[in-house]
């Protein structure tokens, strides 16, 4: 099922780009995670990536973002990262992945695009992956697009 005039909208975001097998994504994660740390900031949990690269190719590029806690963000490192003290992409399409993410996320990710193409709108943004918890524990994952 496709969502639309969906949004992802957050405060105090530092994002870095990353290659790496999609398998490894924890890897990268916590390599920004502990490069932030290092410079005294604290991530409260919130983490999301955007898909640069084309989803078949082995090696994968991404933009890893991390919500801090802090207001204000100064690199103190040659490390090359971005902050944005509000971010917001809308409107978006969205469909979410409840279980098995690694076998369910590429057939959800061309059911997107199929999606854009049969209704005729323009893609804006890569695609975005969001880890999200309900209400009631449990973990699942939302992919959107920006369109306009």
């Amino acid at each position: 099922m496709i969502i639309n005039n969906h949004q992802i909208a957050h405060r105090n975001v530092v994002s870095k780009y990353y290659n790496f097998l999609p398998e490894e994504i924890d890897v990268a994660i916590k390599d920004f995670d502990s490069i932030l740390e290092e410079q005294g900031y604290h991530t409260n949990g919130t983490m999301f990536f955007s898909i640069i690269s084309d989803p078949t190719e082995e090696v994968m590029t991404a933009e890893i973002f991390l919500t801090i806690d802090e207001d204000h963000f100064i690199n103190k490192t040659e490390e090359e990262m971005f902050f944005r003290s509000y971010f917001l992409v809308s409107p978006m399409v969205m469909t979410r992945v409840m279980d098995n993410f690694d076998e369910v996320s590429q057939v959800k990710y061309w059911e997107i695009i199929n999606y854009i193409k049969r209704n005729r709108l323009k893609q804006q943004t890569p695609m975005f992956v969001e880890f999200k918890n309900s209400h009631s524990g449990r973990n699942y994952v939302e992919m959107s697009v920006g369109v306009k």
